[in-house]
C-alpha cells in the first residue's frame, strides 16, 4: 500500500512540475503576420509571412506567377539587414517558388521586407513582427 501511494504521489508531482515547461514552450511561438498582394507589372501574386519563434523570426516568401521556369532575383531584409539574396526559379506544377529562412529576433519590432524581380514584374512586401 505504501509503495502504491508513493508511486501515485511521484507521478502526480512529475505531472505538476512538467506543466509550466509545456506552457512556456507554447508561449514561445508567436502569431504569424501575413501580407499578400499582386506584383507590379504583371499578374503574379506574392505572400510574405513571418512569426517569432524561440528567439528567431521565421520568414516565408512565396511568389506565384503560374509560369514554370522563370528566374527571379530575391532579396529579404530584417530591419535593413539582408539575410536572403540570390535567385529562385519557379517550379512545376504551380509556377511558384518559396523561400523559408530564419533570422535573429532583433530588439523591438522586426520590419521584414521582401522584394523579387523578373523582367518588368516587381513584387514588394513589408510587415512588422
Amino acid at each position: 500500500m505504501t509503495i502504491t501511494r508513493s508511486l501515485a504521489v511521484t507521478t502526480t508531482l512529475a505531472a505538476v512540475l512538467a506543466t509550466p515547461l509545456a506552457i512556456g514552450t507554447a508561449q514561445a511561438k508567436g502569431t504569424a503576420v501575413t501580407k499578400s498582394g499582386t506584383c507590379a507589372g504583371g499578374n503574379t501574386h506574392y505572400t510574405l509571412k513571418a512569426k517569432q519563434d524561440n528567439g528567431l523570426v521565421e520568414v516565408e516568401w512565396q511568389v506565384d506567377s503560374n509560369k514554370v521556369g522563370q528566374v527571379w532575383s530575391v532579396g529579404i531584409r530584417d530591419n535593413g539587414a539582408t539575410f536572403v539574396s540570390g535567385h529562385r526559379t519557379t517550379q512545376a506544377p504551380s509556377g511558384s517558388f518559396t523561400v523559408h529562412r530564419n533570422t535573429g529576433n532583433r530588439a523591438g519590432g522586426d520590419v521584414i521586407r521582401a522584394r523579387s524581380v523578373h523582367g518588368a514584374q516587381t513584387c514588394v512586401a513589408q510587415l512588422t513582427v
